[in-house]
Order: structure tokens, then sequence, then C-alpha cells
């Protein structure tokens, strides 16, 4: 019997509905309400001319074209990121498995890292200042991250470790014992609390006009805030932890510290960009 203080788990179907062999998912939808919210925001920051003064930026229609090849980069990133750094044992002997999303298993690790190879080939292609494009992702994805961590607590996934505190929840798949509700710390340190910080930079300190700042503080605080939900995380069982404690989640963040807290420092000291 789940003890007296755990709160019920909600009754969320993670199908919302099915017809024959279709079926729409909360997970799917996630990703979906993610990609379009985010997209909309990159178009209002670039539509707010008093946030740039004059600084270089990609149109509207490059952010329209640009959903695609980000989409791209988030799915297929994500899921060979979750392949090879979470589990590339049963993957490699598992091939067709590899490409079967709809089983589950994303890394936020492997999607960050597609999107960036996505940025830097469009912008390349386009032409215009890739930092920048870097700082307009950085700005939307929270938004993203919200929604994801949103169904990961509705598909009773990625749950955190034994708990008394009152807000614990007694997951359906994960025994009775009550645990820490990490999915929903993420999407509130992640997704609420750093678009925030983001948004506070962005509108308050204009910063940008200095190209790769927020990119820098999106790095850094997504990292700080995934490091800190790592310490009530259940880490994957067939990983475990690293010299006792350390867990894979932390150890991919650490670069993505270290990367965020130089390129702010790089991005400070150099002028601020304004078109001639």
């Amino acid at each position: 019997m789940p003890p007296l203080l755990a709160l019920p788990f909600p009754a969320i179907d993670p199908v919302i509905v099915e017809i024959g062999p279709f079926a729409l998912r909360w997970y799917a939808l996630a990703y979906i309400a993610g990609i379009v919210l985010a997209w909309r925001y990159m178009r209002a920051l670039v539509l707010n001319d008093g946030l740039w003064a004059g600084s270089k930026r990609p149109t509207p229609v490059d952010l329209d074209d640009f959903v695609l090849w980000g989409t791209f980069g988030i799915i297929l990133g994500g899921r060979l990121g979750y392949v090879l750094f979470y589990n590339p044992t049963y993957y490699f002997a598992n091939p067709g498995e590899i490409l079967a999303i709809w089983s589950g298993g994303m890394s936020f690790h492997g999607g960050f890292a597609g999107t960036v190879i996505a940025m830097i080939l469009f912008a390349w292609k386009r032409g215009f200042p890739l930092w920048t494009m870097f700082d307009l992702a950085g700005c939307a994805a929270p938004i993203g991250l919200f929604f994801g961590r949103l169904a990961n607590f509705i598909n009773s996934e990625l749950w955190g470790r034994p708990t008394d505190v009152p807000w614990a929840f007694v997951f359906p798949n994960a025994g009775p014992e009550p645990r820490h509700p990490s999915q929903l710390y993420e999407a509130a340190l992640e997704g609420i609390v750093l678009f925030l910080v983001l948004r506070v930079l962005s509108h308050r300190f204009h910063l940008l006009k200095k190209p790769g700042f927020l990119a820098g503080a999106f790095a850094c605080g997504y990292g700080l805030a995934r490091s800190f939900v790592e310490f009530y995380r259940v880490p994957d069982a067939h990983i475990g932890y690293f010299g006792g404690f350390l867990t894979m989640g932390m150890l991919l963040s650490a670069p993505m510290i270290l990367a965020g807290i130089a390129a702010m420092i790089w991005a400070a000291k150099r002028p601020s960009q304004v078109a001639e």
C-alpha cells in the first residue's frame, strides 16, 4: 500500500487518441508543441527591432525555412545520442531498433548536438551570423524542454529517487516507494526558470547585440540545472553511477557548462554588433 503522504499519480493515458495502427501520444505532441512555439518565439525576437539596434539577424522567412532543418537535427541527433550515449550495446546488437523512435529513448545532449550541426549548415548556406542563430535557438529551447519534461512525467519515465517529501509520487512502473518527480523539477528549472533568465538577458540587458552570450548562457544554465536534478533522478539502470555518484547526465553536462562560460566571456569582451 503506498505511503499516505505520497501524491497519487495522475491517470493520464500516454496515448491521446488511437485509430487503427495510428496512435498520437503526448510525447509526440510535446515535440510538436515545443518546436512550433520555439519557432514562433524566435520569429517574435527577430521582429523586435528594439532588441537589436540594427544588428544583423535572420529574417522571419529564414526562420520559417529553418524549422525543417531544426526538426531533423533534434530528432536524429536526439535518437542517435541516446543510442550512442546510453545503450550502445543493445542497439548495436539490434540495429533494426535504432530508428524506432516511437518505442522511446531520446537524448537531450544528442538533440542539442544535432541542432547545432543543423544551425551551422543553415547559417553557412544563408550567409548570416552563426552565433546570432545560436542565441535565438538558446532563447527558445527552454520552451521545448518544458513540454518534453512534462511528457516524460506523463509517460512515467526518468523518475526520481525514493524520498519522503510530501510532494513525492508513486510512479506506476517504479515500485511502491514514493519518488521525487524529477521530470517536474527539470520542467521547472530547464524550462520555466531558464526561459525567464534568458528573457531578462535578451530584453532588459539587450544581449542579443552580443552574439554568443545568450547561447553560452543557455548552455551553462541547462548544464547546471540538469546536473542539479541528477542528484534526485535515478540514472539508467544499465549505466548506473560513475565513481559512486556521477551520472551520464552530469558527465555530458559538464562540457556544456564550461563551453557556455567560455562563450559568455568571449561574447562580453567583443564590441556590440551593429549593422553599418
